[in-house]
Order: C-alpha cells, then structure tokens, then sequence
C-alpha cells in the first residue's frame, strides 16, 4: 500500500508519474486494487472533492455513419440494429437540453455519427447552442467526427464550450480498429478544437483487444496534447459488429485502468462512460475513487440503469452530485438540493 501512497504523494506534489509506473498500476495484482484506488481517489479528492458531474448524451444523428470502427453499432459498414435517422433540427435539440436540465446534467453533450459535419450541421448546431445557452446554465459539448478549417471556429463562437473526439486507443493498434481515416486525423481534429478555445474532450475505450500497453500509450497521447477532459468507456461487445464476440474485461482490470487514468492526469475531469452498467456491475461505486464524473441515462445506442438508480448509487456511495443552481427551476427526483454549485464549467461527451 505505501507504494501506491507514494505515488499518490509525488502526483499531489506536482510530480508527473513515468509510464512504468503507470504500467505497474495496470498490471498490478488484483490484491493491490483497494490500495490502488485509494491512492487515485487521494488525487482526485484534492482536486475534485467528492463531487460528482453528471453528463446526459443527445444522438443527434444516428446509425448513418460512413466510417468503419469495428466497435461502433453506427457504421454503416456493419448490420447492426439501431435507430437509423438524420441530422436532428433545432427545436428537437433545444427540447432534449430541457430533459437533460431536468435530469441535473450539468453538461449537454451533442453527438453525430459520421465522419465529420456538413456546413448545414454546423449551422444547426450553432443556433441550438446559441438558444440553449440562452435558457440553461449548462455546458455544451460537441462530437461531430473530424472538423475541417474554419469549423472549430464557428462552434467557439457560437458558445460550444468543449469538442469530443476520443483517440479510442494507442497510435499502435489504431489500424486495428479503424481503416478509414488514421489516428492523426482525430488528433489534429481535437488540436483544432483547442486552438479555437473549445476544451478537448478526449478519451478512449479499453477492452478491444488491446494491450495494457496502449492503455498507458494513450493516456500520455492525451497528456501530451493537453486535454481537459477524459471518457473512458469500456467495451461492450455490439452485436453486429466486428467485435460482436470479445469477451468483456473483468471490473477489477477496468477499475485499474480508470486509477492510472487519473494518477497521469490528476486535475482532468476523468469520466467513467460507456459499458460501466455491464462492464463494471456491482462494482460501479469504486470507479468514483477515480472518476468525477459520469453519464447518466444511457449512451448512445445503449441504455443506462437510469438516472435515478444513478443518483441513490452516488449517495450511497457518499459522493455528491453537481447542480447548477442558476437558472430555470428544474424537475428534479432523487436529487439531493444541496449539493450544487453555482460556477460548474467542467464537462464532457460521447459512448456507445
């Protein structure tokens, strides 16, 4: 346990942990997993408390998606079962945020399935967010695939507040995966994004048949670009899909991986995402000694155990869910009032 607490100790000190250290927490023994998490829960404690922000997904555009992810149900390479729609308009997005509101999401995060947006997409996003942020306090983040030259600019100005495109895994095992369009695609797309102003929203998904190896490859990616906000989403086998049949990691591999998530990037907003239901199980609770945050209400051609389930498991666990106390009155069940925070601006996006 000392190990772990001096890790912990030299990140809280401002020291950056190497990747072999990193490796030692993804490969250490299932013994060393208490130890482990709460060494990343002494980093995230310091930075976030026990606060816990909550994100609701809007698939703005579903199952039409030109790209070949073999973990995503919303190619359209694949014969996976999903909702099959076009671009979502204004008055649908703008109801959506109310519901999110309504359900304590802090962040509003807007998602397309495709490989980057037309010019009229933009257009709809922009006036979305322009009369969302009119109405509620909330964050908006974008995920609509690569953007081109001048895009990134034109959601900044609008108000979009954070851009999502995740890395999904290292530079290594990225062909594995995906064939049509490269790892440093979405890196210039999420360094677009942050020269125009937006935060990056930048993650992955663990459990595709990787290494752990590119676990730790991706988490210094992400530390290299400087990204303000990470998703971890973990591997729940699509049927339909490429990866239909492998088998989902155990919740004691995922909760280290979250750990040294966090112990590499102790003040980014950490979120546990898609796959925590099936993946995680019973063990949902610990995964909130290193993430600060999390989705509720299901993922975007998937289901969650509902936002109220959520908030009695947030309780229950002793963490205290983030409200924005500014603005319209919300209708909130299950919610505890004074737990609330009048200058939340940390959020995120995007899951299966």
């Amino acid at each position: 346990m000392q190990k772990w607490n001096d890790l912990a100790d030299r990140v809280l000190n401002g020291d950056s942990i190497s990747r072999s250290e990193a490796m030692e927490v993804v490969e250490a023994d299932d013994d060393q997993l208490l130890p482990i998490m709460h060494a990343a829960f002494r980093v995230r404690s310091h930075h976030h408390g026990r606060r816990m922000r909550i994100h609701v997904l809007q698939n703005a555009k579903s199952g039409v998606c030109p790209e070949d992810c073999s973990f995503c149900s919303q190619s359209m390479e694949y014969e996976a079962e999903v909702n099959q729609y076009g671009m979502q308009q204004v008055e649908e997005l703008v109801d959506n945020a109310k519901e999110a509101y309504d359900k304590g999401a802090v962040t509003y995060c807007i998602v397309t399935a495709t490989r980057g947006p037309v010019p009229d997409e933009i257009d709809i996003i922009c006036e979305a967010t322009e009369r969302i942020k009119d109405e509620y306090p909330m964050d908006i983040c974008a995920s609509l695939g690569l953007l081109e030259e001048g895009q990134a600019e034109q959601l900044a100005e609008a108000g979009v507040d954070r851009y999502n495109h995740n890395l999904e895994t290292s530079s290594d095992y990225f062909e594995e995966i995906v064939s049509t369009h490269d790892w440093q695609d979405r890196v210039d797309t999420v360094k677009r994004a942050k020269n125009a102003g937006m935060e990056a929203c930048c993650g992955g998904i663990v459990g595709m048949n990787e290494e752990k190896d590119d676990w730790v490859k991706l988490a210094f990616a992400l530390r290299d670009i400087g990204v303000e906000s990470v998703p971890i989403n973990f591997l729940n086998p699509r049927p339909g899909t490429p990866m239909d049949e492998v088998d989902k990691l155990n919740p004691r591999e995922c909760l280290k991986a979250l750990a040294m998530f966090r112990l590499v990037h102790p003040e980014a907003d950490v979120r546990v995402a898609g796959g925590r239901e099936v993946v995680l199980g019973h063990m949902q609770p610990l995964s909130f000694y290193a993430a600060n945050s999390f989705f509720t209400e299901g993922y975007l051609t998937t289901g969650g155990q509902g936002d109220s389930k959520d908030y009695t498991m947030i309780e229950q666990a002793g963490f205290e869910p983030v409200i924005v106390e500014e603005g319209p009155d919300r209708d909130l069940e299950g919610v505890d009032p004074a737990a609330t925070d009048e200058d939340v601006t940390q959020t995120t996006c995007a899951a299966e």
